[in-house]
């Protein structure tokens, strides 16, 4: 039983190259599952598009990626001391921290072991991050005695509709040259700007050397090359009012009680919320929240050309679906298409053409 992501080789590869050919500086970005490719994987394929730098999102994934990833690691989550023993001394040479507390600054200070540091300023997200005073307390802090080496500035940005990060990283980088980390040579990190807009930015400053942080628009950037297939592992015709599933639930028609391949322990059926807020978006949910109250929650699963409903919540490593009389049943064996969010889901296997 299998929920498989399967990968077009030829076609991955070449978009992978197209995005490091128009993407100088590239650092592409592994953290949590791999973008559904798994970590390991795309350290590897880092390599092999010969970059000197990759990031990940927490201390905890350093290890799996420095022993399948030659090159430096940026740590994109700041530094703090409750996850200082998750990096591996062996490794630590290779770290790059981000840093965006002044007490943190002092408390690597004070450890001695001369790491390299980049300064996180705050941005439009408000996650992590120094103010504009904060940023040159930092600089100044980090060009002081205490062994600590600067490798740049860095700024998170958010999900800009086309120029909207620019604008904001042009009203940023008067900080960042205040701050008097904006020297020739100096680097900084960018998220969520278009190759346009770091182009644009680069003619604007050129000491400076904007390095673009990539996840999702290279690895997942042609969704062409990538799909989703999950195994028919039964099926069981019903008739209307029989009971069925863990809760004994009763069927309103007659039809086919399929279970496939693919539960929670993958991700399926586990939904994050939604980052619309549009009034189309807001029916919607209130569609679906009235189909849950009737037991009849949309699965991701597609069967004879159309997403099918659950029968039950799924289960750990399988789901039940419901298939209403006249629909074609798939076969045992069988393999079914399915539609996922490839940040939240863990596959069984991965299969490259």
């Amino acid at each position: 039983m299998s929920l498989v992501l399967h990968v077009d080789g030829d076609r991955w590869r070449t978009h992978l190259r197209e995005v490091a050919e128009r993407r100088t500086g590239l650092v592409p970005v592994l953290k949590g599952n791999g973008y559904g490719f798994g970590l390991a994987r795309l350290a590897r394929k880092s390599e092999w598009l010969g970059v000197d730098t990759v990031a990940v999102g927490t201390p905890g994934e350093v290890a799996e990626v420095a022993t399948r990833f030659p090159g430096d690691i940026l740590v994109l989550t700041p530094w703090r001391a409750f996850d200082a023993a998750l990096i591996d001394p062996a490794h630590a040479p290779r770290v790059i921290t981000t840093v965006d507390r002044l007490e943190d600054l002092e408390a690597l200070i004070a450890l001695g072991d001369g790491r390299r540091v980049v300064l996180e300023r705050l941005t439009s997200m408000k996650r992590h991050g120094f103010t504009a005073r904060g940023l040159r307390d930092a600089a100044a802090l980090v060009s002081g005695p205490g062994g600590l080496r600067l490798a740049g500035a860095t700024l998170h940005l958010p999900l800009g509709a086309a120029g909207e990060n620019r604008v904001e990283v042009e009203t940023l980088m008067t900080d960042v040259v205040a701050a008097g980390l904006a020297e020739p040579g100096a680097t900084v990190w960018v998220s969520h700007l278009s190759t346009e807009d770091v182009a644009a930015l680069a003619a604007q400053y050129p000491e400076v050397r904007f390095r673009p942080r990539i996840g999702t628009e290279l690895w997942l950037g042609d969704r062409d090359a990538v799909s989703v297939t999950a195994h028919v592992l039964d099926s069981h015709p019903v008739e209307r009012g029989e009971t069925f599933g863990y809760r004994g639930r009763t069927l309103p028609r007659t039809g086919t009680i399929l279970v496939v391949s693919g539960g929670t322990a993958h991700g399926i059926g586990l939904e994050a919320p939604s980052g619309e807020g549009s009034a189309r978006a807001r029916v919607s949910s209130l569609t679906r929240g009235g189909l849950d109250a009737l037991g009849l929650a949309r699965s991701p699963f597609t069967i004879d050309g159309k997403a099918r409903y659950f029968a039950e919540p799924p289960h750990m490593q399988a789901s039940m679906l419901f298939l209403p009389s006249g629909v074609s049943v798939p076969e045992i064996g069988e393999s079914v298409p399915v539609r996922v969010r490839f940040t939240a889901t863990v596959f069984d296997s991965v299969l490259v053409s």
